[in-house]
């Protein structure tokens, strides 16, 4: 069970290449083109998922830029200057929103990644004291740790129908909201 959608996607691209185009009759020629599309498409996202945030996060400041100097002209049509306000409204959420978006996704996943190493030195450094205590502290932390994202990687990868029961499962979407299931 991959998560990471980079890895989900350059296996499904390998599996198509290696896997199914091999089995395609080659006299089945619609099939060997959607096939080779399947592939180049996966591709394609592949090499822009890296770089999609930062793709919406330029749009958003041109938008934005645009939307001040639109909200600067002077309007006396009642329905132009209607229409100057409610941009100018979205301008100011809009900035709001870029302001929040300013972290790269990829310093995030290098934090986790961090993190997770950080924490395993404390798990591993704990082991070697024979403080019992302490060690039984820090095994019920991370056993709550990895108890609430099992749960979480389990609703994400819910989808891939792995779960034997899927409906006892909370939706991925209410748990990174916090909200409790049947609320």
């Amino acid at each position: 069970m991959q998560m990471r959608p980079e890895i989900q996607i350059t296996s499904v691209i390998k599996a198509v290449k290696d896997v199914l185009i091999p089995a395609i009759d080659p006299n089945n020629k619609l099939a060997v083109e959607q096939a080779q599309l399947v592939v180049g498409l996966l591709s394609l996202l592949a090499s822009q998922l890296p770089v999609q945030f930062r793709f919406d996060r330029d749009e958003l400041a041109r938008l934005l830029a645009t939307a001040e100097s639109l909200t600067a002209i002077p309007a006396d049509d009642t329905n132009l200057a209607t229409a100057i306000g409610e941009l100018a409204a979205s301008r100011t959420a809009g900035a709001s929103i870029l302001e929040h978006c300013r972290v790269d996704p990829a310093i995030l996943v290098n934090s986790v990644r961090e993190l997770r190493q950080k924490v395993g030195a404390v798990v591993s450094a704990a082991a070697g004291t024979s403080d019992v205590a302490t060690q039984l502290r820090i095994e019920k932390i991370i056993l709550d740790l990895s108890k609430e994202q099992l749960l979480r990687d389990r609703s994400l990868m819910k989808p891939q129908g792995w779960e034997p029961d899927p409906a006892a499962l909370p939706a991925i979407a209410e748990l990174l909201a916090g909200t409790p299931r049947g609320a």
